[in-house]
């Protein structure tokens, strides 16, 4: 007979294991309802769309920090294509965004562990190769405190936003253009996380979730007002190369 102990751990174990087969039920019954809905997403906004690992995301955007992190690297999930941005007279621009995931080891010895972060992103092609980088992302605590040995961002006049976002570009002409007043005031109302612009593209993403499906469409129209709001004279001097 089995001891009331050993009964107990059993019963235990069995519980465990029921818990576990439902939740991989469920999870993997939602990630199929995800993939369908964003099949159906890349339908309206004309875009293919492919739920296949692409191992090669990093070596094409690893310029993108987040993309080079640790190691089993791969994008999926995937809409790409192009769209129209308004902002700069209505040409098309190639996208790529979907879901992105690596891993990394954590802990030591018998509490080694391999953990998988995923996250969503989206990234657009813009028609400036040549553009000078601009980052504009919420401000963190290592910020302040580099600020306080000297390694400071980009300050604008308006100290609401200087506060609440970093801001940085080897360019800060380009910058201070892009951030006007106006804009200014948009990005404090719509508060995105990271606006990451290198080597002419512009990557969005927070880096550390998963995006509900609604999101992506939500992204790519901000992009869109995001850069309609540049001035005239910078998309011109961008067109014409005298930026740098």
């Amino acid at each position: 007979m089995i001891a009331a102990g050993g009964a107990i751990q059993v019963l235990m174990i069995v519980v465990f294991l029921i818990i576990a087969v439902v939740g991989i039920y469920y999870g993997n019954k939602a990630a199929k309802q995800r993939r369908l809905d964003l099949l159906a997403l890349s339908g309206r906004l004309g875009l293919s769309f492919s739920q296949g690992h692409d191992m090669n995301h990093d070596e094409e955007f690893g310029h993108f920090e987040l993309f080079s992190r640790g190691f089993g690297r791969s994008a999926y999930n995937t809409l790409s294509g192009e769209i129209v941005i308004g902002g700069v007279g209505g040409h098309p621009m190639r996208v790529k965004m979907g879901d992105y995931k690596y891993k990394t080891r954590q802990g030591s010895g018998k509490n080694r562990r391999t953990v998988t972060h995923r996250f969503s992103y989206c990234i657009v092609m813009l028609p400036w190769v040549g553009m000078p980088g601009v980052l504009i992302r919420k401000e963190g605590f290592f910020d302040k405190v580099g600020a306080a040995f000297g390694f400071d961002d980009i300050d604008f006049e308006s100290s609401e936003f200087s506060k609440k976002y970093f801001v940085k570009s080897p360019n800060k002409k380009l910058a201070y253009d892009i951030c006007h007043p106006r804009m200014i005031e948009w990005l404090l109302e719509t508060e995105p996380s990271v606006v990451d612009m290198e080597r002419g593209r512009l990557c969005m993403t927070e880096g550390a979730r998963v995006w509900k499906v609604e999101r992506f469409e939500y992204t790519l129209g901000w992009v869109d007002r995001f850069i309609e709001q540049w001035p005239e004279f910078v998309v011109k001097d961008l067109e014409e190369g005298k930026i740098v």
